[in-house]
């Protein structure tokens, strides 16, 4: 192994290691701590746990730093890693894979601007109606944000594709979950409501998890 392949196994580590963070960050905090502190339909509840929960809130908000830093630093060393392979498609995926950290910063920014209405003294009737909005804009900040979430997985499956680097079926799977994950997010927006919605999502998440354990375990394959 020459000493240019060395190094891109390197930043393929490193790549891995922050989507990983990103993985757990996302996996813990919007899935398993979110819902114990912003009920969904429940205003009044959110609001109390926002004030006799602060601790696990703060939490669910400091892993929404996390999310916000490893997503950003995922995308960097990505194009790190495929800047050389195929320059545009990569320069696509850092830039989307920005743009979805700044959706998903809007949502701290809303998170961390409950919290503080919720322990303020201020009136009952006024702060449901603050926490509301910004529960609201949490909600819609992941779900527009999941468009660029989307985007950024199709260059790089296309990148792998391209350059078979990578296993190809692996490139072929993000594209798909990347296509499913936009589908999904204009499907939701247009009120369209069927059996299997859900499971357009699915190519990503195996595509994301398959794609994480191939840059931890291999990194990137040398130039044929």
């Amino acid at each position: 192994m020459n000493d240019q392949q060395k190094d891109l196994v390197t930043t393929a580590h490193t790549a891995g290691i922050w989507y990983l963070v990103l993985a757990i960050s996302g996996v813990v905090g919007f899935l398993i701590v979110h819902p114990q502190v912003f009920v969904s339909g429940d205003v009044s509840k959110t609001t109390a746990n926002l004030s006799e929960l602060e601790t696990l809130a703060r939490l669910r908000l400091l892993l929404e730093f996390a999310i916000v830093v490893s997503q950003a630093l995922a995308a960097v060393y990505f194009f790190k890693l495929f800047k050389d392979i195929n320059h545009f498609a990569s320069w696509a995926l850092a830039a989307w894979g920005m743009m979805n950290a700044g959706a998903i910063m809007i949502s701290a920014i809303a998170m961390g601007a409950a919290i503080n209405v919720a322990n303020a003294d201020t009136i009952v009737g006024d702060k449901l109606i603050m926490i509301q909005i910004f529960d609201q804009l949490i909600k819609n900040s992941w779900g527009v944000g999941s468009l660029f979430f989307g985007l950024w997985l199709i260059p790089m499956g296309y990148i792998i594709v391209q350059s078979q680097r990578m296993p190809v079926w692996l490139g072929r799977v993000l594209i798909l979950g990347g296509a499913g994950y936009i589908a999904s997010a204009f499907l939701n927006y247009a009120s369209f409501k069927f059996p299997g919605i859900d499971m357009l999502t699915i190519p990503a998440t195996v595509g994301e998890f398959w794609m994480i354990g191939y840059l931890l375990l291999f990194g990137i394959r040398p130039q044929q």
